[in-house]
């Protein structure tokens, strides 16, 4: 699994973190995650989100298992660039649940974080959950999905 990240000044400390923190987890003794750091790499008092967005979005966009964590300062503005893109399905992690159920129902792709809310142990938390649960494959999910997707092709 292949873990892009990325985040604006007012999330970078917060991407630090997990970054630190993702890199020392193990599943079996073996490291299951693979992380890249999309940006910024120092911070930048006056970038903007929507740049840091469609890095991690392209990069994602390469591949199945390709997996995106965006932050920001409420993790809203993220979520909307992020979700601008073709087959993008972007969530904000504003809680365990949501982060569960967000991957188990709704299939999302990038998970996005408030910087700026969230303490580090929490988003820690939020950001495992979410790694770790798969998609149901459930009838009605797929259903729902297959609805994003022909909305998304209609380009409207």
């Amino acid at each position: 699994m292949k873990i892009y990240i990325g985040a604006d000044h007012a999330g970078f400390d917060l991407k630090a973190d997990l970054i630190k923190h993702l890199s020392e987890q193990t599943v079996n003794g073996i490291a299951p995650f693979e992380i890249e750091d999309v940006g910024s790499a120092t911070m930048v008092a006056d970038d903007d989100f929507p740049d840091i967005a469609e890095k991690v979005v392209k990069k994602v966009r390469r591949g199945k298992t390709n997996f995106g964590i965006l932050i920001c300062a409420n993790g809203i503005g993220v979520c909307i660039a992020a979700n601008k893109f073709k087959g993008i399905r972007a969530g904000i992690g504003y809680n365990t649940l949501a982060a569960r159920t967000m991957r188990s129902d709704d299939n999302t792709n990038i998970l996005c974080l408030a910087g700026k809310v969230l303490s580090h142990e929490y988003a820690r938390a939020i950001t495992r959950i979410w790694l770790e649960t798969p998609f149901t494959e459930e009838g009605r999910f797929k259903r729902r999905l297959a609805k994003i997707e022909a909305i998304e092709a209609s380009g409207e």
